[in-house]
């Protein structure tokens, strides 16, 4: 058990730990283990030998304990959510709506349809009617999940039932901010009777996950790594040292562009949880607003107004609390830094803009106006409770706007005419654009989630998701015996001669060549005469 596991690496000498505090009132909460490159390398080679028999097992046995872990987590989800809320410091609601039930939709997704979705695909041949193709889908091996503190519950979570059900076992590295709900998971598939060596936590420095995949590269398989771009740059360029496959899910800048057509009311209050949702600690937070000229003023009073009345304070005291607390200390200086620079080149703060009396790490909901793109709010990534909106005068400037980023994970578009917000949609230079709505597309599986430019590649959820956590293999096979005197004429094999180059070089001109049906029957005499033609 996972539980053992870590009774060993405490009692083991000069262990050292990570001390867990919480955002919302400084509390120490809790340590967890530091691991060494050496104590997770011995990690990944328990997983791997026990993915050898966990990818021989069925699909359907592996779909129930999938399963199983999805009913403890619906049963235990105030005490999971609770603990959420108490190290990341977010609302209770939110640890309930992000985090827990996400992730019982997941695990109910794929324990029904994965064994649907890795089913052998064919492959239809158009020409070569004799052969036939299809792929089928294999586990990987052991993946390596690097996770964030700003979801550390469902991002994990979400990587670890999909690799489990694919076939795979999983490393997880949580982040050193927010590591004790990743234990606390593990505790949850040790109780659905999983494996303890198909699912290890290795707590500890960012470093050491680095080094793991360096040291560890003949045994890793696949490494899923979601935070930083920064950080997700230095990761990938190891992996590519030793062509590991990954996923990268990284930063975001992400717009939001409402129409002179919007409901307004409805785009205000979308805009405004996704801007505000996790304390703006998303990387699909709305992070910039066009809106235009037409709707500006109303749009902007509207957002100000349900702004003002946000509940902010101590998630754990009540369920009502819509903005807690910020969970890094670093991230809370960066949004101060941005403010600055800012308030320096003629922001003006229509609320919030400072520190709330509620501790150390509350920052208030800011809305802001009078934006340019010189200003580093603009232009990089916050992470933080911050709103900027900028009036435009066209759609097409918003579009422009909008796409003049590093970044591209999300976009919004609100509009009451479809065609139209489809079509400034298709446009946008982003993995998801929503159309009416914020972040919401994060909690359906069926859907695909990653980013484009600089905030990513490859994709997490969805099917396709779920089949690149696999090997997929191709088959290619006969479906009648050729004749002898077929291959022995016709075919490509060995001898070559002039007559076989003659006849294909007909055939393909029949197929392809934009002929008249005159010069198709051209063809098809060359064909026949090739066919009837006496063997030497």
């Amino acid at each position: 058990m996972q539980a053992q596991q870590l009774d060993h690496v405490l009692a083991s000498p000069n262990r050292r730990t990570i001390e867990v505090f919480s955002p919302v009132d400084g509390s120490k909460i809790g340590d967890v283990p530091s691991f060494t490159v050496d104590e997770a390398l011995e990690a990944l080679e328990r997983a791997a030998v026990a993915q050898k028999a966990w990818a021989e097992t069925p699909i359907g046995k592996r779909a129930e304990v999938i399963s199983r872990f999805g009913r403890l987590l619906h049963e235990n989800a105030r005490e999971v959510a609770t603990l959420i809320s108490r190290e990341n410091g977010k609302p209770l609601y939110e640890s309930y709506m992000h985090e827990v039930l996400p992730i019982v939709h997941l695990c109910a997704y794929y324990a029904k349809r994965a064994e649907k979705i890795l089913r052998p695909r064919p492959i239809p041949i158009w020409i070569f009617k004799i052969r036939k193709s299809y792929i089928h889908f294999r586990p990987r091996g052991v993946n390596l999940v690097i996770s964030p503190w700003n979801f550390p519950f469902t991002i994990p979570t979400g990587a670890v039932v999909m690799n489990l059900i694919a076939g795979n076992a999983v490393l997880l590295k949580p982040a050193s901010l927010t590591p004790l709900i990743a234990y606390k998971m593990r505790a949850l598939f040790d109780a659905a009777g999983l494996d303890a060596a198909l699912l290890q936590i290795i707590s500890g420095p960012g470093q050491m996950a680095e080094e793991l995949i360096e040291k560890g590269a003949p045994w890793l398989d696949y490494v899923n790594f979601t935070g930083s771009t920064e950080i997700g740059k230095r990761v990938a360029a190891v992996c590519g040292r030793h062509l590991i496959p990954c996923s990268m899910e990284l930063g975001g800048k992400d717009p939001a562009i409402i129409c002179a057509d919007a409901n307004l009311d409805l785009a205000a209050k979308s805009v405004v949880m996704g801007a505000f949702g996790n304390c703006g600690q998303i990387c699909a937070s709305v992070e910039r607003v066009y809106a235009h000229r037409d709707i500006y003023d109303d749009f902007v009073g509207r957002v100000v107004e349900l702004v003002k009345n946000l509940k902010q304070g101590n998630p754990l005291h009540s369920e009502e609390v819509e903005i807690g607390a910020m969970t890094s200390e670093a991230q809370l200086r960066i949004i101060e830094h941005q403010l600055n620079d800012a308030l320096a080149k003629g922001v003006r703060v229509l609320t919030g803009g400072k520190s709330s009396p509620l501790g150390e790490m509350f920052f208030e909901p800011t809305v802001l106006v009078d934006c340019t793109g010189q200003m580093e709010l603009v232009r990089e990534e916050s992470f933080g409770p911050f709103l900027p909106i900028m009036k435009v005068q066209t759609d097409e400037e918003a579009i422009a706007a909008a796409n003049k980023s590093i970044y591209g994970l999300s976009a919004y578009v609100f509009s009451r005419n479809a065609k139209k917000a489809k079509r400034i949609a298709e446009r946008l230079e982003a993995g998801t654009v929503m159309i009416n709505e914020t972040l919401l597309t994060h909690a359906f599986p069926e859907t695909p989630w990653g980013g484009v430019k600089q905030s990513g590649m490859g994709r997490v959820h969805s099917d396709e998701g779920l089949r690149d956590l696999c090997h997929a293999y191709h088959i290619n096979y006969d479906t009648i015996p050729i004749p002898k005197l077929f291959w022995k004429r016709f075919w490509v094999w060995h001898p070559y001669s002039s007559d076989k180059f003659s006849l294909f070089h007909a055939l393909y001109g029949l197929i392809f060549a934009p002929y008249t049906w005159v010069r198709k029957l051209l063809q098809i005499k060359n064909l026949l005469f090739f066919s009837l033609k006496p063997t030497k």
